[in-house]
């Protein structure tokens, strides 16, 4: 009897782990965008100012991909939270998934294919007030799960955009241009960043498709 019922726990052990190494449906949207009206209010009270300090951005002083729980780090917590069955190994690495990539409407089974997209790049929001910020505020933003900044999507259209701002680079795919400027605008607001002027034109005109 002690065999058996210790065949019956290894079993349950083994469908344990791999229930916890399996994440079910995601939606592939970060949390809190706010509504358009929320986002146009929002805009509103952001403070249009020239970028400055360009020259002194270096990527290492946001510092990321940080642990966020036992051997997950950032980029593959956001994998797991927006892919739909993402299977990870013991060291968290996604070894199978699907992800939809709202950017350009593409769907990637190789983890690979995927970049974690800061919605606002890291050097816009150093051009953009983070210059001043300490290192442990930039740790912060770089890693923000709480908020739209950080998005699962296609690895090359990740690169196209770089550190543009919406009045040089937008979404591929135009239906999602309502969301981008929702989420654009949250990330900007919550953390007291500064616009241009040209960026919230283009911003202004993308939640009109909203």
């Amino acid at each position: 009897m002690k065999r058996v019922v210790t065949g019956i726990s290894a079993t349950l052990t083994a469908i344990l782990l791999t229930v916890s190494l399996t994440t079910g449906t995601a939606s592939a949207t970060p949390p809190n965008i706010p509504s358009a009206a929320t986002a146009a209010s929002r805009l509103a009270t952001l403070t249009v100012a020239a970028e400055t300090n360009q020259s002194s951005y270096n990527r290492s002083l946001f510092n990321h991909w940080i642990t966020i729980s036992g051997a997950c780090n950032t980029r593959e917590t956001v994998l797991k939270r927006d892919g739909t069955g993402v299977v990870v190994d013991s060291s968290c690495a996604a070894t199978s998934g699907r992800w939809y990539s709202p950017f350009d409407g593409a769907t990637w089974t190789a983890a690979s294919d995927v970049d974690i997209d800061h919605m606002v790049p890291l050097a816009e929001a150093w051009r953009s007030g983070a210059y001043a910020w300490t290192s442990a505020q930039r740790q912060s933003y770089a890693n923000d799960l709480g908020g739209p900044e950080l998005w699962a999507v296609t690895d090359n259209v990740n690169q196209a955009k770089g550190d543009q701002d919406p009045s040089t680079w937008q979404p591929p795919l135009g239906s999602f241009d309502c969301t981008y400027a929702r989420a654009w605008i949250q990330v900007k607001f919550y953390w007291k960043l500064t616009l241009q002027s040209s960026e919230k034109s283009a911003l202004q005109s993308m939640l009109a498709t909203c």
